[in-house]
């Protein structure tokens, strides 16, 4: 009784001090929360738009921001120690439902990577890998000497390449891609020394002809062979990249108007609504609705840098910075791809895209962001 009483009076003390202070009793990162949600709005505006005008459509993507949201708040609540204590738990246990999914999984645009579980919304488990891994990665990395000597390098390459393997074998090659980078964002945030770096850059060169003979699927070849030309099959392959970077360009710099572009409302641009969305918005909205879009962006990451740079311990360094660099990383893989500066690899644009798991999983990855920065310890002096 006594601690639940002093606990009601550190509450109503907070409170009495003003709005800062209603916020930290609510473990919410105020400027975190703005930035989200005015980024979540933009996203809806441009949803009804790419949709051609699918209320339907819109009104189940803000459900989702609801529930990711929620979602969000509640992780916020955890004390970062949770999440340093269960990391290797959970860590076994995200790829116990990877297992599952090779078994049971219900296969969507060719990869066989969702769960589709009676009384339960179909989702995609590896979505949550994108944080499971570097957090394993934190928690491992950070009761060792750093920068991480070789031993340890070759336990995080083993850590990154069980769940990186597993996706590979759903045939989901951007959502693999964006768990190896979570993990190797980790490794460079622990100091690895920059010659390691280059060397690894130069044996992946060196191995990428062995890669294209042996490895690579005939799609990944078409996507990669596409990205150099995408003129080579104007109606097939390269169909998507082209009529997106018309889009782009016919935009000019203040756009046509909201549900003017006739690129994305006469249907030129497949994957509208998703993977093509930016070229959607720089049809209507331009150059100066991009640069909107990449200020919010901006402002997300430089506030996570913040509670990166400012978190307490190694754990939560590491962890934050990961999931502020695999956001960038979301956001710049997708307006490349869209732009034709990188091949075609499946990602939505975070926060604006059509779909509830990437926007569920990516609050709850800025919900550890306010639990690291709103469960700090007063420091003695």
């Amino acid at each position: 009784m006594a601690t639940i009483s002093r606990q009601l009076s550190n509450n109503f003390y907070r409170l009495s001090n003003g709005p800062g202070a209603i916020w930290q009793s609510f473990r919410i990162d105020a400027p975190l929360v703005f930035f989200l949600f005015c980024l979540a709005s933009y996203g809806l505006m441009v949803l009804f738009s790419a949709s051609g005008e699918n209320i339907s459509d819109v009104r189940s993507q803000a459900a989702a921001i609801v529930v990711a949201f929620v979602v969000m708040l509640v992780v916020a609540q955890l004390d970062v120690h949770f999440f340093r204590r269960g990391a290797p738990l959970m860590f076994a246990g995200g790829c116990g439902l990877m297992i599952v999914v090779l078994f049971f999984g219900v296969e969507t645009n060719g990869a066989k990577a969702w769960l589709d579980l009676p009384g339960l919304p179909r989702f995609q488990p590896a979505e949550i890998e994108k944080f499971l891994v570097p957090m394993l990665l934190a928690w491992y990395l950070s009761t060792r000497s750093l920068p991480p000597r070789f031993r340890d390098l070759v336990v995080c390459g083993v850590i990154i390449a069980l769940p990186v393997g597993l996706i590979l074998m759903q045939n989901d090659t951007g959502t693999a891609l964006m768990v190896m980078m979570s993990g190797v964002f980790v490794v460079l945030l622990a100091g690895i020394s920059w010659r390691i770096v280059i060397a690894g850059v130069v044996a992946l060169a060196m191995a990428s002809p062995a890669w294209w003979i042996f490895v690579a699927q005939p799609h990944q070849k078409n996507r990669i062979l596409t990205f150099f030309d995408p003129y080579r099959d104007p109606t097939g392959a390269g169909y998507n990249i082209i009529q997106s970077q018309i889009a782009i360009g016919s935009g000019g710099v203040q756009g046509k108007g909201w549900l003017n572009g006739a690129q994305s409302q006469l249907d030129f641009i497949p994957e509208s609504n998703t993977d093509f969305i930016l070229a959607v918005l720089a049809e209507e909205f331009g150059l100066l609705g991009v640069l909107f879009l990449i200020a919010l962006y901006v402002a997300v990451i430089g506030r996570g840098f913040f509670i990166a740079l400012t978190a307490q311990d190694t754990f939560s360094r590491l962890l934050a910075g990961s999931i502020v660099l695999t956001f960038f990383f979301y956001a710049f893989v997708n307006m490349a791809m869209v732009s034709g500066l990188m091949p075609v690899v499946g990602l939505p644009l975070p926060m604006v895209s059509k779909g509830g798991t990437s926007i569920v999983t990516l609050m709850l990855g800025f919900g550890i962001l306010m639990s690291i920065q709103t469960h700090k310890r007063v420091l003695p002096r």
